[in-house]
């Protein structure tokens, strides 16, 4: 699971309104793969990119987005996963944003809550399709 959510350049195959991810750069920091990509996000006639500076920790099972910018004033991303006894894993995501203007707030707040509230499934669905459906 951690290797499909590090598949960034696949989101817009399957996360709800990402229309495009562009990595400008990768690297490693102190031991951790790093990666800083554009996620530009579109529902109708509205479009909005961001920038995000992506941690990707292998050894701590975490990713973590760190917002650089675009339309919010902040905004965190964090995944972790927890191998199960059984083979399965156990993955917790989070996100909290604000964005910068009230004017975008209230015409995007909505589309960007139910996007983000569709990522589960999304990620659900993409991981019964890459390593086949749970039994």
């Amino acid at each position: 699971m951690f290797d499909l959510v590090a598949d960034v350049e696949r989101y817009p195959q399957f996360v709800p309104f990402c229309e495009r991810l562009t990595v400008r750069k990768r690297g490693t920091e102190n031991g951790k793969d790093i990666a800083v990509a554009d996620m530009t996000i579109g529902y109708k006639l509205v479009r909005e990119t961001f920038t995000s500076k992506v941690i990707f920790d292998r050894q701590a099972l975490r990713i973590d987005a760190d917002y650089l910018d675009g339309p919010f004033h902040n905004m965190e991303n964090r995944w972790a996963f927890r191998a199960l006894p059984d083979g399965s894993c156990e993955v917790s995501f989070r996100i909290a944003y604000e964005f910068r203007s009230r004017t975008l707030a209230m015409l995007m707040g909505a589309v960007f809550d139910r996007a983000f509230r569709m990522f589960v499934h999304a990620f659900e669905t993409r991981a019964d399709q890459v390593y086949g459906q749970a039994g």
